[in-house]
């Protein structure tokens, strides 16, 4: 699903989508602090959209949700039916109806999501933060340009193979899940798939800010033959249950196999994520040492990469999600490129391969 990058010379071509003129005037001046982005036009509601993207043909589009005629949930079903290719970002805000719809977008064919700035009335990121949040969610999509001058397309890089298959030093004792950019749909494909009484805990590193968490985790529940729950602190760790990290919270695993507890803690974001997989991968070895399968899903960025060179060492097994599968392949392919990875799956073989770990 990982798209080439724009033409050499070409920047990213956006499409600004959202029925407020105030809002369509601060989107695209972010937008226009990126040196890789030309907006390409803005529309005042879904059915305008839809034309403009047959007749600009966008690379990605920035959608707001709530919307008249057509609203954004039905807007960003249409364009992913018609233009599979075209890249949507959601603009969302932290109110439960904002993230119950950001959800249903992503469900929809959504590709990712920005939080609203709290200039605009709504409880969302800073707006000295917007512009470079909302650049890098569209720019995680395409590839580098590239170098100026160059003249010519930067050198292919080798993509690693799985390595060859280790041993298991022990039976693996708890599943441990980072991903970002495209996580809840690739959970809703994996969770609902592991088998019923599965052995061992599960815990979720997910990026999403809080309220996100706590549904994301409540529609998991709904689809999936484990409990799925956001982890609170305090809370006693069980086999076949999935524990996620609640948005701006580390989640940390204390005590000892079996009797272990969940920890929520505040520290200093990690890869510029809170929560982050990393602590949560530590924690997760101090427990349970190598006991453990880690599996890096679809993502940007580079969370859990040294997490799991840590859970290696100890012996644990690292599975890291194929480039075609993964909406953005950054932190599978740099758990992948680092070596780390035992095996590199397509997301719809990963059950069947924590099933044969886990038998």
């Amino acid at each position: 699903m990982s798209e080439p990058r724009p033409a050499a010379g070409r920047r990213i071509r956006v499409l600004v989508v959202d029925d407020s003129a105030v809002a369509r005037r601060l989107v695209r001046q972010a937008l226009e602090t990126s040196s890789r982005i030309e907006v390409v036009g803005s529309a005042a509601n879904g059915r305008i959209a839809l034309r403009m993207v047959a007749d600009r043909q966008p690379d990605a589009v920035t959608l707001d949700i709530e919307m008249p005629d057509l609203n954004g949930l039905e807007t960003a079903r249409e364009i992913r039916r018609a233009h599979p290719k075209v890249r949507i970002v959601m603009l969302s805000t932290l109110a439960v109806p904002g993230a119950t719809a950001t959800l249903d977008a992503l469900a929809a064919g959504a590709d990712d999501y920005v939080l609203k700035p709290s200039s605009a009335g709504l409880n969302g990121a800073a707006p000295e933060d917007f512009a470079g949040q909302l650049a890098a969610k569209i720019s995680q999509f395409f590839l580098p340009p590239l170098a100026e001058g160059s003249g010519a397309p930067p050198k292919a890089v080798p993509r690693p193979a799985s390595r060859p298959d280790r041993a298991p030093c022990v039976k693996p004792l708890a599943l441990a899940i980072a991903v970002s950019t495209g996580g809840p749909a690739a959970l809703a494909e994996l969770l609902p798939n592991l088998p019923a009484g599965f052995p061992a805990p599960v815990f979720i590193t997910q990026h999403m800010p809080p309220m996100f968490t706590r549904l994301l985790g409540e529609r998991l529940d709904s689809i999936s033959p484990l409990r799925v729950q956001e982890a609170a602190d305090g809370m006693t760790v069980k086999p076949g249950e999935v524990y996620i990290a609640p948005g701006n919270y580390h989640m940390l695993v204390q005590g000892r196999a079996g009797t272990a507890r969940i920890r929520l803690d505040q520290g200093p974001p990690e890869n510029s994520c809170r929560p982050a997989a990393d602590p949560m991968f530590r924690s997760i070895g101090q427990v349970y040492g190598g006991a453990v399968v880690a599996v890096i899903l679809t993502g940007m960025g580079q969370d859990g990469m040294r997490g799991a060179a840590a859970l290696r060492q100890l012996g644990a097994r690292i599975l890291a999600q194929d480039e075609p599968t993964s909406v953005v392949w950054g932190m599978p392919g740099a758990v992948a490129g680092a070596g780390l990875a035992d095996k590199i799956l397509r997301l719809q073989d990963i059950p069947a391969e924590l099933a044969r770990q886990f038998s």
